[in-house]
C-alpha cells in the first residue's frame, strides 16, 4: 500500500510503546498539512453508510479553501445535505460557487453533485459527430443504460473526475463517493468495461456493422439465431435490435472509454492523490472501514489515514460508570429519592422541628379538609416574602426532587461513560489490527449540520485532532 508518511502524518516517537501492554496510540492525521500541499490535487473520502463522509468532505472542502486553495467538491452521493450546509438551492453537474467562503487567500469553493445520464451524454456529445450522437442519444438501449445500468453510476464518476483534473482549473479535488462497500467499486469500472467491451455478446453484436453489406446481414442472421429463439421471447426482438443499433454506433468510442478509464485509475494511484477512509467508533462501521484499508492495499491507492467521525466524550469522566451508579444507588437505597415532594420532605431539620405538631399530620391520617372559619394569611405572606431555600423542589404534583434528578444524572452519565468505554476498545481492536494508519478523531456535535458555520467546527475539529473529555 501506498503510505502516506510525509507532514500529513504526525508521530510521537515516545508513543510508539506502552507500557501497560495496551495498544499503542495510532499515528496523529494531520489534516490542515494535507489540505495545504500543493501537490495533492485529489482527496477521496470514503466508506460506509450513515458516517458522514458528505459532511466532511465539504468540511474539508471549506477550510481548504479558506486556507487559499481553490476546491471542488464533488459528491456522488444523490442526498441533498452537502447543498443546504453550503447554501446552495441545489447541486448538479455543474460546480457552482459556494458563497460566504472566508479567509485572507484567494481560495474559492465549488460544489457539484453527478448527474450520471448527463456526464454520460456530455461523452457521447463530445466523442461523436451529430448525427452520430443523437442517434445513440435517441436510442432506448442508452437512454436505459446512462439512467441506471449496474456500474455506470462508477464509471461515471471515474468519468467526471477525469474530466475535473483535464481542465487543471481548481487545485484541490474532493470526492464524496456512494455508501457502503460499493464506494470502492469505481476501482473496478476500468475492470468491468474491459470485461464488457471484451465480451463475446458484444463481439457478436458489432461483427455485422464491421462486415457490411449482406455478408454482415447473413453472419447476423446466423449469429443472432441462437439468441432470438430465447432472448428474443423475454426480451423482445426490438430490444436486441437497439443493442445491435447501440454497439454499432459506440463502436469508435469503445477505445476511448477505456483509454480514460485506465488513465483515471493511474491517476488514484499517483502521490498527488490521498484517500481518507471515514467512519464511526461502531463495530460494524470500523469493520468496513478495515475493508476499505486493505482494498486501497491491494489496488495500491495512497491512504492519507482514518477520519474517526462522532466520537463521544464526557467532561466528568474521572467520576467512572461504575462510581456514578454506586452513588445512584445509594440514593435509592437510603430512600431520599422516596421522599414525599416538597417542603415535609425537603426543608431542614431546624426548619422542621420548629412546626407545630398538629401541623404534621399522623402517619396513614386524613388530610384535615374542613375549612378555616378565620384563616390566617400570615404563613403565606411569610413563605412568599422568605427566601428559596437553596436546592428547593417546589411543590408542584409530579416534579422530581433534587435527589431524584441526580440519580437519574448519574445513571445518564454512567451509560455515557460505558459508551466512551465501548468506543474505545473498538478503535483499539482497529488500531491493533492497522497501526500504520494515521487517525484524527472528530468529536460528536450537540446537533446537525446544516450551514457554513457547522462545516467550519467540523473543519476545526478534524484539524486539530480533537478528542472529547474522557474519550482517551
Amino acid at each position: 500500500m501506498t503510505q502516506r508518511t510525509d507532514a500529513a502524518t504526525k508521530t510521537d516517537p515516545a508513543a510508539k510503546t506502552d507500557t501497560a501492554g495496551s495498544p499503542a496510540p495510532a499515528p496523529a492525521l494531520d489534516a490542515d498539512a494535507l489540505l495545504d500541499d500543493p501537490d495533492i490535487r485529489i482527496v477521496v473520502c470514503c466508506g460506509s453508510g450513515g458516517v458522514g463522509k458528505t459532511t466532511t468532505a465539504a468540511a474539508l472542502g471549506v477550510r481548504a479553501a479558506e486556507r487559499g486553495r481553490k476546491v471542488v467538491v464533488l459528491t456522488i452521493d444523490p442526498a441533498r445535505r452537502l447543498a443546504q450546509s453550503m447554501g446552495i438551492d441545489s447541486l448538479d453537474n455543474i460546480p457552482r460557487r459556494v458563497p460566504g467562503i472566508e479567509g485572507a487567500g484567494t481560495g474559492e469553493l465549488h460544489a457539484m453533485m453527478l448527474d450520471m445520464k448527463r456526464t454520460f451524454d456530455e461523452i457521447v456529445e463530445a466523442h461523436a459527430d451529430g448525427e452520430r450522437a443523437r442517434a445513440i442519444l435517441e436510442n432506448p438501449f442508452y437512454q436505459s443504460l446512462s439512467a441506471g445500468f449496474a456500474g455506470t453510476q462508477e464509471y461515471m464518476a471515474m468519468e467526471k473526475l477525469g474530466q475535473l483534473r483535464a481542465r487543471n482549473e481548481w487545485d484541490l479535488i474532493i470526492v464524496d463517493t456512494p455508501p457502503s462497500r460499493s464506494a470502492l467499486d469505481f476501482l473496478d469500472a476500468p475492470k468491468r468495461l474491459g470485461s464488457f467491451l471484451d465480451g463475446k455478446f458484444i463481439k457478436l453484436l458489432m461483427a455485422p456493422a464491421k462486415m457490411g453489406g449482406r455478408a454482415g446481414m447473413k453472419f447476423l442472421n446466423v449469429g443472432m439465431s441462437m439468441m432470438t429463439g430465447t432472448l428474443g421471447k423475454l426480451l423482445g426482438g426490438q430490444f436486441l435490435r437497439d443493442v445491435q443499433t447501440f454497439v454499432a454506433a459506440m463502436d469508435t468510442m469503445f477505445g476511448g472509454f477505456r483509454t480514460r478509464a485506465d488513465a483515471t485509475y493511474r491517476l488514484l494511484q499517483a502521490p498527488g492523490t490521498a484517500f481518507l477512509v471515514v467512519a464511526t467508533p461502531e463495530r460494524d462501521a470500523l469493520r468496513e472501514a478495515a475493508y476499505f484499508v486493505e482494498r486501497l492495499a491491494a489496488e495500491e491507492m495512497p491512504l492519507a489515514g482514518l477520519v474517526l467521525n462522532r466520537v463521544h466524550g464526557s467532561d466528568a469522566a474521572r467520576l467512572s460508570a461504575e462510581q456514578a451508579l454506586a452513588a445512584a444507588e445509594n440514593l435509592d437505597g437510603v430512600g431520599i429519592v422516596d421522599q414525599t415532594a416538597g417542603k415535609a420532605g425537603l426543608r431542614d431539620p431546624a426548619d422542621r422541628s420548629a412546626d407545630s405538631p398538629a401541623a404534621v399530620p399522623a402517619p396513614g391520617a386524613a388530610p384535615d379538609t374542613t375549612p378555616d372559619a378565620t384563616p390566617d394569611n400570615s404563613e403565606r405572606e411569610d413563605s412568599e416574602d422568605r427566601e428559596p431555600t437553596p436546592g428547593h423542589v417546589p411543590d408542584t404534583p409530579g416534579t422530581p426532587s433534587v435527589e431524584e434528578l441526580t440519580a437519574g444524572l448519574l445513571r445518564l452519565h454512567a451509560e455515557r461513560m460505558q459508551v466512551v468505554a465501548r468506543e474505545q476498545r473498538t478503535r483499539d481492536r482497529f488500531t491493533a489490527l492497522h497501526p500504520e494508519v494515521a487517525v484524527t478523531e472528530v468529536a460528536a456535535l450537540p446537533g446537525d449540520v446544516h450551514d457554513l458555520e457547522g462545516l467550519r467546527a467540523v473543519g476545526d475539529r478534524l484539524a486539530t485532532g480533537s478528542v472529547p473529555a474522557g474519550a482517551a
